[in-house]
């Protein structure tokens, strides 16, 4: 049987890179590790073969076919790692769970909604009044509506 390369699924402690080349070159995966450590403090290329690495060598037990959807799927996956990542480093700084930043994020829009809200009466209310005398309330409308559909697609863009 021949001699393949992946990367690791169970001796990772990133994407498997190293694990991959420990159990190819039959050596020890804390040496692989080392010596990559060391390519990255020596000339900082280290990072990038590491991350070229990681998008082109396979998942061990991958089912891919052909060469690009061996790139998509690990593209995928390494994605998925890294926000998985990026959450538990954010729940370790603020020490907040999952639920509780949904919590505070589902109360900061009601805030902004409610706030919006009030502003919005308070120029109909000083519309009324005349103080605006120069501004045609019959634009208000449109641009309000305007503004809410912008707010509305730039929010769902950060959630991406």
């Amino acid at each position: 049987m021949e001699k393949r390369l992946y990367r690791s699924q169970s001796d990772r402690i990133l994407w498997g890179v190293c694990g991959g080349l420990a159990k190819y070159f039959d050596m020890d995966p804390t040496i692989v590790r080392i010596i990559a450590v060391l390519t990255v403090f020596i000339s900082g290329a280290g990072i990038i073969a590491y991350i070229i690495l990681a998008i082109v060598i396979p998942l061990e037990n991958s089912k891919s076919a052909s060469p690009r959807d061996t790139i998509k799927e690990n593209v995928e996956e390494i994605k998925e790692t890294t926000s998985e990542l990026g959450r538990e480093v954010q729940s370790t700084l603020t020490g907040k769970t999952n639920a509780e930043r949904e919590t505070e994020i589902r109360h900061r829009r009601r805030n902004v909604f409610g706030i919006s809200i009030v502003v919005i009466g308070v120029l109909l209310l000083l519309g009324s009044l005349n103080v605006f005398w120069w501004m045609r309330w019959t634009y208000l409308w449109p641009l309000i509506i305007i503004a809410i559909g912008l707010i509305i697609v730039f929010s769902n863009r950060r959630k991406r």
